[in-house]
């Protein structure tokens, strides 16, 4: 049965989808501004005034320049190597810790609970981190960008209490029949809360990604630098020369090879978002509203 809208709710929504396009178009007008401006000719772009609709004179030349950059390919070797690897180390770690965290059972868990939280809100710093990392010579290394980022205080309290979520008589059953914690873990409460595994591995995923200043920090060798890291470089400290040597119009060039960097920097992360958002808003949603 079809319920009849009023008047006055009909103009609420209308008000209501133009203010949510608008807000939409305000939203992504900057990264289309972007991509256009990528594909567009340096010189007739240098030359364009006002808003982006269309490429100024289709070009793919800034991306045969930045295919020519020295370390966009070591930049995506080193950010493809700390991604894999941190990402199975933040799992191996945060799910069995948050399984046991959530654990009614676990003799310290109160304890271990306050511990936690007590690193959300007190660190010791940059100089300290720095020194750790020195000291167990990390330096100049792809440990030095996994292992001080292993877990996330956050993720962990976000799958702990999707872990609290599942009735403990599932539990209950399993150990009446020989099951073990292990066994408990990876048969049943793993498969229950994929939702939320899935928003856990975007968001260590997007962690690791987009990092750079512990990149900054660490390592020295430009061959080991992550992609963000080569991309502040050339945003940052302008360090097109390498790409724009030789080019007909080295200012309008340069402008344009920024662009390229941004797309084909961020370009793999906004392909991995669809596959995951389905799992978004339910994942984020569990530890939003138990705790």
């Amino acid at each position: 049965m079809k319920i009849k809208e009023s008047k006055s709710y009909k103009v609420f929504k209308f008000f209501n989808i133009i203010v949510l396009s608008l807000v939409a178009i305000i939203s992504l007008y900057p990264m289309i501004y972007v991509l256009l401006a990528s594909l567009s000719d340096p010189t007739e772009f240098m030359k364009h005034q006002g808003l982006l609709l269309k490429p100024v004179e289709f070009s793919f030349e800034s991306y045969v320049q930045v295919s020519k950059h020295p370390f966009i390919l070591s930049g995506y070797k080193s950010t493809l190597f700390v991604l894999i690897v941190g990402l199975a180390v933040n799992m191996l770690l945060t799910l069995p810790g948050a399984f046991a965290l959530a654990s009614k059972d676990f003799k310290y868990r109160a304890l271990i609970n306050k511990m936690v939280v007590f690193t959300m809100l007190f660190s010791g710093g940059m100089v300290p981190l720095f020194l750790t990392v020195k000291a167990y010579g990390l330096l100049d290394s792809y440990w030095a960008l996994i292992l001080p980022v292993a877990v996330n205080t956050f993720n962990l309290i976000i799958m702990r209490t999707a872990f609290a979520s599942i009735p403990p008589s599932l539990a209950e059953s399993a150990t009446l029949d020989g099951a073990s914690e292990l066994v408990i873990m990876l048969k049943i409460a793993l498969p229950l809360c994929m939702p939320t595994i899935a928003v856990i591995i975007l968001y260590y995923g997007v962690q690791h990604w987009n990092a750079w200043f512990h990149a900054m920090l660490f390592i020295k060798t430009k061959t080991k630098y992550p992609l963000q890291l080569v991309l502040r470089e050339v945003l940052v400290v302008e360090d097109t020369t390498s790409m724009t040597i030789g080019g007909d119009d080295t200012v309008g060039l340069a402008e344009t090879v920024k662009y390229a960097v941004i797309i084909v920097s961020t370009l793999p992360i906004l392909t991995l978002y669809p596959f995951l958002q389905r799992y978004f808003v339910k994942g984020v949603m569990v530890g939003a509203v138990k705790g």
